[in-house]
């Protein structure tokens, strides 16, 4: 029963995004364990805890368990630190703005596009956001439109439909099914509306 607790608080631990103190893992253990004959102690959580603790301290691991903010917590190791800031650095690049996020839908669903299309969609100007767009590979320029002043036309790249893993434009939801999605998730009949 010991190694079966023992592996208990280590998922636990892991699945937690913050801290989780003693005293948390011997309230979820007692309430999974009501049932058992075996009181579950703080002895015991004391030396799953500790048990747990000399495990990761190999070279086989990247990580390990660490005492924070009055509970317990998986962390990468120290070697591991400048790898993981460059990935979450490349992640933050990858996060767009409801501004991008807007121009973006907008290009998605008219492409090919103008800024100045755009700009009347939205209502304020787009030149940051499209900007950064380009700047993400999330769009291109795909020509220009046959008017006056010739002006550039956007779509879509190879890119964006990476990011939102998707094959083609085809793919993004249509307004039908967005508005359904809104009618169920906010508990409207479609049904029973005149």
């Amino acid at each position: 029963m010991e190694k079966e607790i023992q592996l208990f608080i280590e998922a636990l631990i892991f699945a937690s995004e913050h801290p989780v103190t003693k005293l948390e893992l011997l309230e979820c253990l007692k309430k999974v364990y009501v049932h058992r004959q075996e009181e579950i102690t703080e002895e015991l959580i004391s030396t799953s805890v500790e048990n747990i603790i000399v495990k990761y301290i190999g070279e086989n691991f990247a990580f390990e368990l660490r005492k924070i903010g009055g509970g317990y917590q998986f962390l990468t190791k120290p070697p591991y630190h400048e790898g993981i800031s460059v990935l979450l650095n490349l992640k933050e690049k990858k996060r767009l703005s409801t501004a991008a996020l807007e121009t973006l839908s907008i290009i998605a669903y008219r492409q090919p596009i103008t800024k100045t299309e755009i700009e009347q969609v939205r209502g304020v100007s787009a030149d940051y956001s499209i900007h950064k767009l380009l700047e993400k590979e999330l769009i291109v320029i795909s020509g220009k439109k046959d008017s006056p002043g010739n002006p550039v036309m956007y779509s879509v790249s190879q890119s964006f439909l990476d990011y939102f893993g998707i094959n083609d434009t085809t793919d993004l939801p249509q307004l039908k099914d967005i508005e359904n999605t809104e009618e169920n998730s906010i508990g409207v009949n479609p049904e029973l509306e005149a």
